[in-house]
């Protein structure tokens, strides 16, 4: 395991080969898997549990009620929520929970809303705005589903 000295990590539960880069904020319950990447500028909050072989790219902060499984991918700015009607110094009782299923990549800059589910493999274009659950397999782009094809082929067009 790598912590940068510029890193803030309060958590004991990361695991073995992980890095975690400068200016990062992981709190005292969070629980972090073997081998990940955790880029610069990502704040990661008490209860948030991630997997194994995960990347998080600088600039997401992974709110209360986030659950990332294994192999994903989460690129940069990427905006997780975990509250459908946020008020000021108002709180519910319990965050929604929010999965990223095993082997699913999220575009940069993508906003997740809270209690959404996105399935194994599914990828979620840069900039989207997911409002529903995606299914396993599915590409997810500007607030449709579109079932991917060939993974290695342009996605993007």
């Amino acid at each position: 395991m790598y912590i940068h000295p510029l890193a803030d990590v309060k958590s004991k539960n990361i695991g073995q080969d992980t890095k975690i880069w400068q200016f990062c904020i992981v709190l005292e319950k969070a629980v972090i898997g073997k081998n990940c990447n955790i880029c610069a500028h990502v704040l990661i909050e008490n209860d948030v549990i991630i997997g194994d072989n995960v990347t998080i790219k600088s600039g997401v902060q992974l709110w209360d009620g986030i659950r990332i499984e294994d192999n994903v991918f989460i690129g940069p700015n990427v905006t997780f929520t975990n509250d459908l009607y946020p008020r000021s110094k108002k709180y519910p009782e319990k965050f929604l929970q929010t999965v990223v299923k095993k082997g699913a990549s999220i575009g940069a800059n993508a906003t997740i809303l809270p209690g959404i589910t996105i399935g194994e493999n599914a990828m979620i274009a840069a900039g989207s705005i997911v409002t529903k659950d995606v299914p396993a397999n599915k590409l997810y782009k500007n607030k449709t589903i579109v079932e991917i094809k060939d993974i290695e082929a342009n996605l993007w067009d």
